[in-house]
Parts: C-alpha cells; sequence; structure tokens
C-alpha cells in the first residue's frame, strides 16, 4: 500500500528545475527517502532496483560504509578549503594514486568537479599547450559522431552535432571537426586525409574510449583507439580521452583504454571517481602536456580554479573507493556481471521492435527499433520494480559492480518481461 508523498515533495515541486525534462508535461520525480545497495526507497515504501547505479556513479553500491565513514572523518578534519596557494593530504595522495593506476605517462592531476568541466579543461590545456608555443591557429578538435561530452557550451560544441541533445545550440557553437570513427581501413584513411586538410587548425582529437555513452551505448574495438593514436602522432596532435563513463572498471578493466594498445595524452575522469557519493572530477596530463605550462613566463600558466576544486571530502571519498577497488574483486565481479547480462537479455534479440543487443563489461544496451514512448516505458519499469531510465531509442544496464544475485535476477527478469510487453513502435 503507497502512502501520500510528504509535504517536501509539494513545496519542491514548485520551485526545483529538472534535468532533461519539459516541465510542463514531464513526469513528476520520485521522491527518495533513503538508499542502500542496489536498493532506491521510495516516500511511498516502494523499493526499486536500481539498474542505472545512479548515473553510472555508484559502482559499490550506494551507502558503503567504508566510503561513508572515510567521509565523516574527514568532515571532522577538513571538510573543504580553497585550492588556490594551500593543499590538504586527500588530494595530494590521491593525485598519486591516479597517476599511479593510469600507468606510465600521466604525471600531474588537475581537479575540478563536475565531467562536463573536466573535459573543458583538457581542452583548454591542449588548445592553451599549442598557444605557450606561439601557435594560435590550433583552437578546434576533432571529435565523433555519436559522441557525447558534457552539457556546458565547450563540450556541447565537441558532441554529435546532428543526433546528439544539443543540436538546438549548433549556430551558437564553436563549429569543430567532426567524423565518424576509424572502424575499418578504409574509414581510417579518410580519416587521415581529413586530418591531412585541418590538423593544422587543431589542438586535438577528443573520443569516449570504447563506448560513446550518452551518444546511444555505441561500442567499439580497441583497434579504433589504436588508429587514433598514429593518427594523433601522425599528425602532430593531442590525444584526448574522455573516461568519464568508462573509467573505473565499466568495461571491464579499470579504464577503458587499457584494452588497446594506444595511451592517450590526456584522460578525464568522473563519475564512479567518488564511488557516486560526492562531485569531483579530474583532467590527468603527460608529461609533455605540463611541460607546456612549464615557464617563467606567468602567461604561460592554467589559468583555471573551479571553487571547490580538489574538495576535500570528495578526494576522501574517491581515496576510499580507491581502496574498495584495492581490496574487493570489483573487476572479477564486473566479468561476471557481464556474462549475466549476455545471458539475461539473450531474449531481447528475438523480439520484433528491438534491434540489438549489445554487453560491454558492466554495460548493457538494448537498441528498439523505431519511436516509443519513453515516459510510459519508464513507469512500467518502475511498476515492475526497477529504476531504469531510456534515452533515445536505448534500455541500459549500468549496475552496481556489487549488485547481489537476487537483485540481478529481478532487475534482468523485470526489464526483459517489461519489454516483451511492449508493442511494436509506430512508425
Amino acid at each position: 500500500m503507497h502512502t501520500s508523498p510528504p509535504a517536501w515533495v509539494a513545496d519542491g515541486a514548485r520551485h526545483v528545475w529538472l534535468p532533461y525534462a519539459q516541465m510542463k508535461t514531464a513526469a513528476p520525480p520520485l521522491p527518495v527517502v533513503r538508499t542502500h545497495g542496489s536498493r532506491i526507497e521510495l516516500a511511498d515504501g516502494r523499493s526499486l532496483v536500481d539498474g542505472v547505479a545512479s548515473w553510472w556513479t555508484a559502482c559499490h553500491g550506494y551507502n558503503h560504509p567504508a566510503i561513508a565513514q572515510a567521509v565523516r572523518d574527514q568532515l571532522d578534519a577538513v571538510p573543504h578549503v580553497m585550492f588556490g596557494g594551500l593543499t590538504h593530504e586527500p588530494a595530494a595522495r590521491l593525485a598519486q594514486r591516479l597517476c599511479a593506476l593510469l600507468g606510465p605517462g600521466f604525471d600531474r592531476v588537475f581537479y575540478t568537479d563536475s565531467g562536463s568541466v573536466a573535459v573543458e579543461v583538457a581542452m583548454k590545456m591542449a588548445v592553451q599547450f599549442w598557444l605557450n608555443q606561439g601557435e594560435r591557429q590550433r583552437s578546434h578538435f576533432l571529435a565523433f559522431r555519436g559522441g557525447y561530452h558534457g552539457d556546458t557550451f565547450g563540450t556541447m560544441a565537441v558532441c554529435d552535432p546532428e543526433d546528439g541533445m544539443h543540436s538546438l545550440f549548433r549556430g551558437l557553437l564553436t563549429a569543430h571537426v567532426i567524423a565518424p570513427l576509424p572502424r575499418d581501413d578504409a574509414s581510417a584513411a579518410e580519416l587521415d586525409a581529413l586530418l591531412g586538410r585541418h590538423a593544422h587548425e587543431l589542438a586535438g582529437i577528443l573520443v569516449e574510449p570504447l563506448v560513446q555513452g550518452a551518444g546511444g551505448m555505441l561500442m567499439h574495438p580497441p583497434e579504433v583507439l589504436a588508429r587514433l593514436r598514429a593518427l594523433a602522432d601522425r599528425h602532430g596532435l593531442l590525444l584526448i580521452y574522455d573516461e568519464i563513463f568508462t573509467g573505473f572498471g565499466r568495461t571491464g578493466t579499470m579504464f577503458a583504454f587499457e584494452q588497446a594498445d594506444a595511451r592517450p595524452d590526456i584522460v578525464t575522469l568522473s563519475k564512479a571517481l567518488t564511488g557516486g557519493t560526492l562531485p569531483l572530477a579530474a583532467t590527468v596530463a603527460s608529461q609533455r602536456v605540463f611541460d607546456g605550462f612549464w615557464s617563467d613566463d606567468p602567461g604561460h600558466a592554467l589559468m583555471h580554479g573551479p571553487t571547490f576544486m580538489g574538495n576535500a571530502l570528495a578526494c576522501a571519498a574517491a581515496n576510499a573507493s580507491l581502496d574498495l577497488f584495492e581490496r574487493e574483486p570489483r573487476l572479477r565481479q564486473v566479468a561476471a556481471l557481464s556474462r549475466a547480462l549476455e545471458a539475461g537479455l539473450a531474449p531481447c534479440r528475438e523480439l520484433p521492435w528491438v534491434r540489438d543487443v549489445r554487453v560491454l563489461g558492466a554495460i548493457a544496451a538494448i537498441e528498439l527499433a523505431g519511436p516509443f514512448d519513453r515516459d510510459a516505458l519508464r513507469a512500467r519499469l518502475v511498476d515492475a520494480g526497477v529504476w531504469v531510465r531510456p534515452f533515445g531509442n536505448i534500455v541500459y544496464l549500468t549496475p552496481a559492480f556489487t549488485i547481489g544475485q537476487d537483485d540481478l535476477d529481478f532487475l534482468i527478469d523485470a526489464v526483459v518481461g517489461v519489454l516483451q510487453g511492449m508493442q511494436a513502435p509506430a512508425g
């Protein structure tokens, strides 16, 4: 039996502006009162299995006691202090650990507080790297169709300009070079020719390794990254990997680029960095990139500094999250989860309104053929007891790596059952 929503729900509804929602027609958000494991508890008494780990962040599940305790301890010592001219142990230790995890070639960590801003900083680094060498014409980037890198103005400009969610702003954004990914030798040759025409105006190449997330969970093999590394070297460009979504085990390795012999010059991290507890992001650069700013000229400094940069609470959470990766079998859990998703979602391949089912690591995407009513589908999934938020024509699952077997079986059965009960899309 559902209970009436608390008063704060109606009070907030008069003032809160929701993300990615037409406020006039959007269904009201579901009021959450607590979380635990892979469960979201609603104010009306319902319990939902979270199939997306809060936009892919809660990799260890909700309310992990080790992360919670680390944040409590840090709160008593230093919750936050400005990072301009000051530093603190959690940020210093986290930077060292991230560089060690990423491996040879990664030497400097610049902290921000969101994935979009981390990518903005990567782009700013790349442009200024060339500016500091007197090359003022290198102010654009090569990015890819199907890509998504954030909602700020700089990152919107390197998302897919045709099929991405930011096409409305196309006339207001910087025009970058957008091309298909080099999936084979022929498309690599075409991209090589394109770079031959544009490399002089480009600061770098920006790509999501292995999976283009919000662009449709579009997957590509590691060979694509090897081709991009070779092209970046041939044309003298910096290579930037946006691992906001793919980092920290989601694709089956700690970082997606580990599956290719193709290391970037800059990598961006966020989402699961703190285990889904606090906002934190990092732009990690090679020594070569950092050396481009090392100068007696103050004008060569990277002039960027978010107010909450290197937040101590968030860094403490991130360090606790890395501790869990070290002492608990997260990557083995991802491998098992991948097998379960592949097997459990197989019946969806037989549905006439399903175009494709693809799985990589702890990522599963069911691509539907044609338009469908996302709000109605989302409501049916909630009625089935799961929180899954389809976008475009994609129903995706990115559960916590620690999801229990019972909850995982329930999640997969609910999604398959709801999709089997759909009507064929119109059109």
